[in-house]
């Protein structure tokens, strides 16, 4: 099961690392990197939520006094940190090696959300948002194809799938944390409540950058980086967790070995000619994917507890009761739903949660506008929305993450991300807390934001369509099937796919 290199123009190497991380069952391995890396979506849960508590009380002119459109704003800058994060961490994962890049970012993320909690007014509050917003976009990149590298084939989707599912467990903490710091009993002091709220996600990144260090690096980075010996001693160190706990593994054919060199170093340029010109229907999927997903999202979470008090005048220490359930629904989509895209088959997933959850928005913004709704049924329609939602919303990060070279996969992931972030993601709150209107005003119409409901929802249905259409089956496929990396050489099995053949 060793390499052997040989010797031609440029130093090439035959290796099976990618066939045996494949063929490995489900071991306590793979629960340490579902663990030590899933991490990172709930933080941002964690933060975005603990944002979305705090606009009504940092709106209070005992706190900050903000505006709506200051709070709207919050949101917009930190999604475009994630979006700079994402850009310059997403290259340096792919240059550098995925484990460098998930310890430096969950750092810059501790720096930035801590110091939130030291704001003194609106800018210093924006670049502590910014910071963290990057150190976020960066553990996207970085987390997103160690994970893909990392776990089996079988599993894959599924495992993808749940780990950015459970950004919502985030939400959810905060959401908790919210009962305490924003109720009406003030058990703790307005000003110092949200203060504390940017303290808790820095205190849960600081336990679990320790459990990270244990976690190797992508044996499939190695490979492909002229380290191929430190990855097969990785493969063996895996393969030797799994033979203690009593299970044989099979061997390897030697036929599913993959042969590759040195890989090209590509910039900005040239990788957007790979993306456009080789696989161009899998870009246009990609992008689809992910900015449907990020102007739904956005648009409605980061609004939503300006929606309960300006519509239905619920107080500020109410509100996380109201959104508990919208959490729990959808973490409970990926959990539930994720396996499907592993057996049922991506494209066919996607188009039902996509089209199911844009459906159901439509019926959401008709009730709305007609005044049809109560703070409970509003949530008991979100609920169901993003429990279809939440999953496929999930699925774009695998999407992007599977279907290029593993050379460019971080640069995938933060490419598209960047792109739909600046298309719908960082438009998306500060455009509905214009649709909201002012909090003060008690002859708010839903008008407005009615129509806000009506464009996410076709969004949505754009987003599946286009996922039927000219989405890519890569359940239970090796990830150089889907596409061969770019140093590759030759494949001894048949059938592999390449650059230049690869469907879209």
């Amino acid at each position: 099961m060793t390499a052997t290199a040989t010797e031609s123009s440029t130093t090439s190497v035959r290796s099976l690392v990618p066939a045996r991380m494949d063929r490995l069952p489900w071991t306590r391995f793979h629960w340490l990197v579902v663990v030590g890396l899933g991490v990172s979506w709930i933080l941002d849960g964690l933060e975005i939520q603990i944002v979305a508590l705090v606009a009504p009380v940092l709106a209070d002119p005992h706190t900050l006094a903000l505006s709506t459109a200051q709070v709207g704003a919050l949101g917009s800058v930190y999604l475009g940190g994630e979006v700079v994060g994402a850009l310059v961490f997403g290259r340096l994962t792919d240059k550098l090696g995925r484990k460098n890049l998930f310890i430096i970012t969950l750092a810059i993320y501790l720096i930035g959300s801590g110091l939130g909690g030291f704001a003194w007014n609106f800018a210093t509050l924006m670049v502590c948002r910014f910071i963290a917003g990057i150190g976020i976009g960066g553990e996207y990149t970085a987390i997103n194809s160690a994970i893909d590298e990392l776990i089996p084939s079988k599993y894959r989707g599924r495992v993808d799938i749940a780990v950015n599912g459970t950004y919502w467990g985030g939400a959810a903490i905060g959401s908790i944390v919210g009962l305490f710091l924003f109720s009406s009993h003030h058990y703790v002091s307005l000003d110092w409540s949200w203060r504390i709220g940017f303290f808790i996600g820095p205190v849960l990144g600081l336990i679990i950058i320790f459990l990270r260090r244990s976690i190797p690096e992508s044996p499939r980075w190695l490979m492909t980086h002229g380290r191929n010996d430190e990855a097969e001693r990785t493969v063996d160190e895996i393969e030797e967790r799994v033979r203690a706990t009593g299970v044989e593994l099979t061997p390897v054919d030697d036929s599913k070995a993959l042969e590759v060199t040195e890989p090209p170093r590509l910039g900005l340029v040239e990788m957007t000619k790979i993306f456009f010109g080789q696989y161009p229907r899998r870009s246009i999927y990609g992008f689809t994917m992910m900015v449907t997903q990020a102007f739904l999202y956005n648009a409605i979470f980061f609004s939503y507890a300006l929606v309960l008090s300006v519509f239905y005048k619920v107080g500020t220490d109410s509100i996380p009761f109201y959104f508990f359930p919208f959490a729990a629904g959808n973490l409970l989509g990926p959990l539930l739903l994720g396996h499907l895209f592993d057996v049922v088959g991506r494209r066919k997933m996607i188009l039902l949660t996509y089209g199911l959850s844009g459906i159901l928005l439509l019926i959401t913004a008709w009730l709305f506008d007609h005044g049809s709704l109560t703070a409970t049924t509003q949530t008991v329609l979100w609920c169901v929305i993003f429990f279809f939602a939440s999953a496929g919303a999930s699925s774009a990060y695998l999407t992007v993450s599977e279907i290029f070279p593993l050379e460019l996969r971080g640069q995938a992931i933060s490419y598209f991300f960047a792109l739909s972030q600046g298309a719908g993601g960082v438009v998306a709150p500060f455009l509905f807390g214009h649709l909201i209107g002012g909090q003060n005003n008690s002859h708010v119409k839903p008008g407005p934001l009615s129509w806000g409901y009506v464009i996410g929802a076709v969004i949505m249905l754009i987003g599946g369509l286009v996922a039927w259409f000219i989405g890519v089956d890569a359940e239970r496929k090796s990830l150089e099937d889907i596409a061969s990396p770019l140093s590759a050489t030759s494949r001894s099995e048949s059938g592999a796919v390449t650059p230049e053949a690869a469907p879209a």
